[in-house]
């Protein structure tokens, strides 16, 4: 294992939380967006995927193979297509044929919940980036 692999998982973590926060603002700006570009219904909410980046090395003296981890890496962003809210609104343009409007399955307090753990993941990341570059300062000091 490298001296810098921790600092590598904390990136992807970095690169993953920023990646979720900027799809949780996509979902909070379309609220209300009842038609998308393509015309075809509301907007439906995303959410990002993810997994465990493994790695296996192969030892130079025993020829030993061994997994470790990379850190963490997206590997897609899923439309929720479930729980999109019917809302009687018969004189709204985007209305069908009964009277009803289908808005978008974007709920406020879940998304500002996420927003809030993502920034919390976040800023712990970048605490554990700053220790191991203050580990790494301290380890170079030793051979003063």
């Amino acid at each position: 294992m490298s001296i810098f692999d921790g600092m590598r998982i904390n990136a992807s973590g970095l690169t993953l939380e920023r990646f979720k926060l900027d799809t949780i603002s996509t979902n909070i700006a379309n609220v209300n967006t009842t038609r998308v570009e393509n015309g075809e219904g509301p907007y439906i909410k995303q959410q990002v995927e993810f997994e465990e980046s493994l790695r296996t090395q192969t030892s130079g003296f025993t020829g030993d193979t061994t997994t470790s981890s990379a850190g963490v890496r997206i590997t897609g962003v899923e439309a929720d297509e479930e729980n999109v809210k019917m809302v009687y609104e018969p004189e709204h343009p985007d209305a069908d044929e009964n009277g009803y409007v289908a808005y978008p399955n974007v709920d406020m307090a879940d998304e500002m919940v996420e927003m809030m753990t993502a920034i919390r993941t976040y800023d712990a990341n970048v605490t554990a980036i700053n220790n191991n570059k203050d580990m790494l300062k301290r380890a170079l000091e030793i051979g003063k």
